[in-house]
């Protein structure tokens, strides 16, 4: 007989908008930068669009619903923490993360050197193996609020399986 293998796939996006002042953390890394992204926490794009992705593989909201900006307690928060929580949400319920895919959207600044440590520190998170992260980065060749440097956005996919 052949096991039958239960999983969800999961998609989330999230776009903030630059603001002088604050410090540029993309995957829980500080991107050096002139400005960093405006947010109740500490505005992490790439990080909110996969706990988007991760709750929404089992119907469970958004990272609003969880971690609502209405809240103090994550007032300026590291989105990593969050991500660890998501995490936890997802294991009591019986799943673990297959695989992530996130691809954030901005036209500066380029982020490719950074990459593996994004991996890393979301692979930590959640207590996977980098290998199992994927981060890419795009510009949009100057189109959209993104190319015109007003803001970033990520969108991530997750599959989680039990």
């Amino acid at each position: 007989m052949v096991p039958t293998i239960n999983f969800r796939v999961g998609y989330g996006y999230d776009a903030h908008r630059f603001a002088p002042k604050r410090k540029l953390i993309l995957g829980g890394v500080h991107v050096p930068y002139e400005q960093g992204l405006d947010g109740h926490s500490d505005a992490d794009v790439l990080v909110h669009a996969v706990c988007d992705a991760l709750l929404g593989a089992l119907a469970l909201g958004d990272i609003g619903r969880h971690f609502p900006d209405t809240d103090p307690a994550y007032k300026g928060i590291d989105s990593l923490i969050l991500l660890k929580k998501t995490g936890e949400l997802i294991a009591r319920q019986g799943y673990r993360v297959g695989n992530i895919d996130v691809s954030l959207r901005m036209q500066k600044p380029k982020i490719a050197s950074y990459v593996p440590a994004m991996q890393h520190n979301l692979a930590q998170a959640l207590g996977v193996e980098s290998g199992q992260i994927s981060v890419k980065a795009t510009t949009t060749e100057e189109m959209g609020f993104e190319g015109r440097g007003e803001g970033a956005s990520a969108s991530a996919v997750a599959l989680v399986w039990k």
